[in-house]
């Protein structure tokens, strides 16, 4: 190997044996698209009066999305039977900790650079602390997520990276304290989230997530969690009739509440397994070449 292909043997796109990885390249391409977006939009996007909010909430959301992706990949793994996965799952928990300083990074600008008041702010504004504090959890886990620290920390290493969870509930109590009176995606990342911690609490009673019957009661159950806690959100947080909010979750024709939304993709993760035991089967009635 020469000098000058050695640091591509460590790139994101390739595997452990230094090979190029479509799984790896496909998802650090993903990864990318968010950002260079934001910042197109930040450039070449239309004058606004506060240039920087889109950018802000944005690289927000892009956290909270990606935040569960990464949770996602250890269920997923199990239910697609696709080991692989696990090989991305530490590329995308370091994306959550760059887009959470992104976002960081356009809430000092939007405050003109005055860190001194991003800092008070911090203190004084109880949605920005929750905020700060899951920063703080996710650098954590950033400077614990290579393979010497996993070597050196051993048994300790799954103990502190269980803080993704609570990384978890404090990013979407951000999101909803951020977004105020429309909490329709904060609570259907707060429903994803409940499905993916339904996935997890299934494995922990012994039950086989890679059977449907196993996944469509956790999506069962997950829809009608979501639904609380939308209901549970306009009741204490708004002035807006938590009934008529609930109500709509069985008006079809006016909006898909997120609760659906739990219950349809739920179900849809549900499916997978049958398909993949049809496609296996198709597999093995092929004829086989002469």
């Amino acid at each position: 190997m020469t000098v000058a292909s050695t640091p591509l043997r460590f790139a994101p796109w390739t595997d452990r044996k230094g090979q190029l990885s479509p799984l790896r390249l496909a998802v650090f391409i993903g990864l990318l698209v968010p950002a260079v977006a934001i910042f197109a939009d930040l450039i070449f996007g239309p004058m606004r009066p506060e240039p920087f909010k889109y950018a802000l909430l944005e690289s927000g959301r892009w956290v909270v999305r990606f935040l569960l992706l990464s949770l996602a990949i250890t269920p997923f793994r199990r239910i697609l039977g696709w080991n692989r996965l696990i090989g991305v799952r530490r590329m995308i928990g370091v994306s959550v900790l760059c887009y959470a300083l992104l976002h960081l990074g356009f809430y000092a600008a939007q405050e003109n650079w005055h860190l001194g008041k991003v800092a008070s702010e911090i203190v004084l504004r109880v949605y920005l602390t929750i905020g700060f504090a899951a920063l703080l959890g996710l650098i954590a886990l950033g400077a614990t997520s290579f393979d010497a620290a996993v070597r050196r920390m051993g048994r300790n290493w799954n103990l502190l990276h269980r803080l993704a969870y609570v990384i978890g509930v404090l990013a979407l109590i951000h999101f909803f304290m951020q977004a105020k009176s429309d909490v329709t995606e904060p609570t259907l990342m707060a429903g994803l989230f409940i499905l993916l911690m339904s996935y997890r609490v299934a494995g922990i009673a012994k039950l086989d997530i890679s059977r449907s019957w196993v996944l469509g009661l956790c999506a069962a159950i997950s829809a009608a969690l979501t639904a609380g806690v939308e209901y549970s959100w306009y009741a204490i947080a708004t002035g807006i009739p938590p009934k008529l909010v609930f109500l709509a979750n069985f008006d079809l024709e006016t909006a898909i509440r997120p609760a659906v939304w739990v219950a349809i993709i739920g179900i849809a993760v549900a499916s997978l397994p049958l398909l993949r035991m049809l496609l296996g089967g198709i597999v093995q009635l092929r004829p086989a070449k002469a």
